[in-house]
This record gives structure tokens, C-alpha cells and sequence, in this order.
């Protein structure tokens, strides 16, 4: 079975862990989602060097919010880009952040959110969104608003409520290894309908159970493979073939291209 991940931090590896992960045969893509706008011209780099790299560009919610001189900048980049990249991402607002540190002010990433969700339906690109609990209906207020429909909610956690919204909107949610040894992504996966799942890693993020002291990589994909099939009671080859399906329709990966 050929392996998509739909959601994977390949700037951040080390170059030998990359070179691994870039050599693996048995993955067709990776959906290479930037931090920043380094990271985008580091993701817009491996690209042009390997066609199975998609790259996204954006800028995560958990870090300090940049200045607006470097906001410009990075859209500046992104609409002279536009071409190269499959999707917006990784962006949406920093729930763990705000754990940390509970007085953080979050009207400016909720507005930065919103100019990326209004650049993705300018340019009619998905949206990758780190968007958990509360902070999911936030941006489910924002893509409702805008009218925008292809979202993707990475590693996403929250209430029934919310996920039945989601299922509604017809947004599409990705799952992490996580999904083998964790009760709340488990009980995501029976209700998320199969046709909108995808299967990520999220990597080079580490994972606990059976991948504890490992290197995450694509390969574990498989496992929760067989973990979704077990779930929703099904045999492996189907949920291969709807997670696939649906990756590769979702970001335009037609014959290879974006």
C-alpha cells in the first residue's frame, strides 16, 4: 500500500532523518506544511528538488505573533509563490500557547487566521488549520463567514458538538499515530465519516505507546491504518483506499501534480 502523509514538518528534521524519510519507496507524497516564512522557502526548496513534496505555506499559531512588517512579508512571498504550493498552512491559533500563558491577547491571531482563510479562497487553495477545542469553533466561525469549505483540521480534538458542526461543513479532519494508544482520538475516528480522513504524522513530533524513543515517520501511517480499520470495523484495504482517495482529491494530486 502507497502512503500519503498528509501532514508532515519536513523542514524541521535533521537532514539525515529527511534524507531517510525522502527515500522511503513506499510514500507517494508528503504534505509539507511550513512554520514560517523560512520555512516556506526551505519547504519550496525540498519541492523543487523532489516532486512527491507538497508544500504549504503559512505561519503556526503556537509562537509569538509576528510584527506586521513580517506579516507582509510573508504574504508578499506567499502570492509570488502561489503556483508552487497545494495549500495554506500550517496556520490557526494557539490554544497550547494560550494553556501557558492564559492573559495572551488572541484578537491578533484570530485576525491573521482570517487574512489567511481570505487568501485561500482568493486563490482557491485548501486550508490546513491547527485549530483545537474551543479554539475549532472560532475557526469554524471564520470558514463559515468567508464561505470557505476545503479545510483540513490537523490532529484535531474537541467536543461531539463541534465535530458534528465540522461533519456538517463538510471539512476534513487528519489522524495522527496518536490514534493507536488515545481514547479521544479514537472516539473522533468512529464518529468522522470515512470518506473525510486523512492519515498524517505530523512528524518530526514524537509519539508515545508502541512509537516511544522512535523516529516518527510516514511508515507509521500503516499503523494507524489498521487501527482506523479495527474502529470503524472494516478491512484495512478500504480505509487504504478512502484516506488515499480522499488525500489525493482533497489537495489536486492528479498524475502527480499539484
Amino acid at each position: 500500500m502507497q502512503l500519503i502523509d498528509s501532514h508532515i514538518h519536513l523542514d524541521t528534521y535533521s537532514e539525515e532523518q529527511r534524507r531517510i524519510i525522502l527515500n522511503l519507496p513506499e510514500v507517494d507524497y508528503y504534505i509539507a506544511v511550513s512554520m514560517d516564512l523560512a520555512s516556506c522557502k526551505t519547504n519550496h526548496q525540498l519541492a523543487l528538488h523532489d516532486p512527491r513534496v507538497k508544500p504549504a505555506y503559512g505561519f503556526h499559531p503556537e509562537q509569538e505573533l509576528p510584527k506586521q512588517e513580517e506579516i507582509d512579508a510573508l504574504f508578499r512571498w506567499m502570492e509570488q509563490h502561489v503556483d508552487t504550493m497545494v495549500a495554506v498552512g500550517e496556520v490557526g491559533l494557539p490554544y497550547y500557547k494560550r494553556q501557558e500563558n492564559p492573559g495572551l491577547e488572541v484578537q491578533g491571531y484570530i485576525e491573521l487566521l482570517e487574512k489567511f482563510i481570505l487568501f485561500a479562497k482568493k486563490h482557491n487553495k485548501p486550508i490546513v488549520l491547527h485549530a483545537v477545542y474551543e479554539d475549532g469553533a472560532i475557526a469554524c466561525d471564520l470558514l463559515e463567514k468567508h464561505g470557505v469549505t476545503k479545510a483540513h483540521f490537523h490532529w484535531f480534538k474537541g467536543e461531539d458538538v463541534l465535530i458534528k458542526r465540522m461533519i456538517d461543513n463538510g471539512y476534513s479532519i487528519s489522524i495522527t499515530p496518536d490514534i493507536c494508544y488515545e481514547k479521544e482520538i479514537q472516539h473522533l475516528a468512529s464518529l468522522y465519516p470515512l470518506d473525510r480522513i486523512m492519515l498524517e504524522t505530523d512528524g518530526p513530533w514524537p509519539f508515545e505507546g508502541p512509537f516511544r524513543n522512535r523516529m516518527t515517520n510516514p511508515l507509521m501511517i500503516r499503523d494507524s491504518m489498521y487501527k482506523l480499520a479495527k474502529i470503524k470495523g472494516i478491512e484495512t484495504e478500504k480505509v487504504w483506499e478512502k484516506t488515499f482517495r480522499h488525500s489525493i482529491l482533497f489537495y489536486g494530486l492528479y498524475n502527480g501534480e499539484s
